[in-house]
């Protein structure tokens, strides 16, 4: 969401956004002035929380009442006005090396473990994900043109299976002149080889994490086509099921008073409990293969490790007064499982992604050790 905030604006943004997140009581002008060193009057911020109202930031729930964050204000409170606790991550990554042994535990015992640790922390429901099994590596691909402007990439894995999918070439910058068909052969062939090179007994699932900022510059003009083409390769890596979701924490979150409607409470925990393989592709998200745009691209457009969905932005409707935070963890490159903490909008984001990311690099290292 793009919204062209002074730096006013922002500083009572951020003051109201946290002042409701400790009390859960809509936000008055007064609250902000006595508890907050923002150095202008009542009537400046009630100005300023006006103008933030009108950008869809905050909205008032009865029009004698004050003022509370929309999905889209935390949206930008998170994504702008915050840092993640790195202290508070270090603290939690000691106490998990401390409480937890992997030398002495399986990993399904390591992954209990961690989810108690994390709901109790974080007072929010904890959902880990067991590891996926092995993922089918890359033996073999060729690149096949169809007809003009369309190819068929043919995969062939360690197991011999093969899987095709047909894909759209990248047009050139003029359309003026169709491009020889056997220039277009060569071409592909040429790609093939060089894919083949990069790629071979890499499994799918790595090819997410790959970064391809390196690329020779001949392969330039295909890097919106790889871009495509990694994508759709992690996307049929996904196993056809998901694993069990292991969940704590439920207790503690539900005396939270987002959650005092009891239809509200069943919606959420038939989810939990019923529709896992619907939350599942949710938590275990992989990230999108990256492609750099070099020198002075803009931060937002970087690979984020943490995945925050706010309310709206979840797709299932038992989770959209709620944010989802999560993070893969890892064996060596590849992302095998995921850790996240499920609670209201009204979150301490700054220290439930410290939290989350904490408990990720723990079970990556474990993972590691363990294997």
């Amino acid at each position: 969401m793009q919204v062209s905030l002074t730096d006013r604006q922002q500083r009572i943004l951020w003051a109201t956004v946290r002042h409701y997140i400790a009390t859960a009581e809509p936000v008055g002008s007064k609250a902000l002035v006595d508890e907050y060193n923002l150095r202008v009057s009542p009537a400046t911020i009630r100005t300023a929380m006006g103008v933030l109202e009108k950008a869809g930031l905050l909205y008032q729930p009865h029009t004698s009442a004050g003022r509370i964050p929309s999905d889209s204000g935390y949206r930008i409170y998170v994504d702008n006005l915050i840092m993640p606790s790195d202290d508070l991550g270090l603290k939690v990554e000691q106490l998990f090396a401390k409480r937890l042994n992997w030398e002495n535990s399986s990993f399904e015992a390591l992954l209990h473990g961690a989810a108690q640790i994390l709901a109790t922390l974080s007072g929010y429901i904890t959902l880990i994900t067991m590891p996926q099994p092995r993922t089918a590596r890359l033996r073999h691909l060729q690149l096949v043109q169809i007809d003009p402007g369309r190819v068929m990439l043919i995969v062939v894995t360690d197991a011999y299976e093969t899987q095709s999918v047909l894909m759209e070439l990248p047009k050139p910058e003029s359309d003026a002149t169709p491009r020889d068909a056997e220039i277009v052969e060569r071409e592909l062939q040429i790609l093939s080889n060089f894919l083949n090179t990069q790629l071979r007994e890499r499994s799918l699932s790595e090819l997410a994490t790959l970064d391809w900022s390196e690329l020779d510059r001949q392969f330039e003009c295909y890097g919106d086509f790889l871009k495509t083409l990694l994508a759709e390769l992690t996307r049929r890596s996904q196993p056809p099921t998901s694993t069990p979701i292991m969940i704590r924490g439920v207790s503690e979150v539900l005396r939270q008073p987002e959650f005092s409607e009891l239809q509200q409470v069943q919606m959420l925990l038939h989810l939990l409990e019923e529709e896992q393989d619907q939350l599942w592709p949710l938590i275990f998200e992989l990230p999108t293969p990256y492609v750099s745009g070099g020198a002075g691209m803009p931060q937002q457009s970087q690979q984020k490790r943490v995945k925050v969905r706010i309310g709206t932005e979840n797709p299932l409707e038992p989770m959209r007064t709620c944010t989802l935070i999560s993070a893969t963890y890892r064996q060596g490159s590849v992302p095998v499982g995921s850790v996240g903490v499920l609670g209201p909008t009204r979150m301490v984001y700054e220290n439930a992604i410290a939290l989350v990311e904490a408990a990720a690099d723990f079970l990556s290292d474990a993972l590691s050790q363990t294997a």
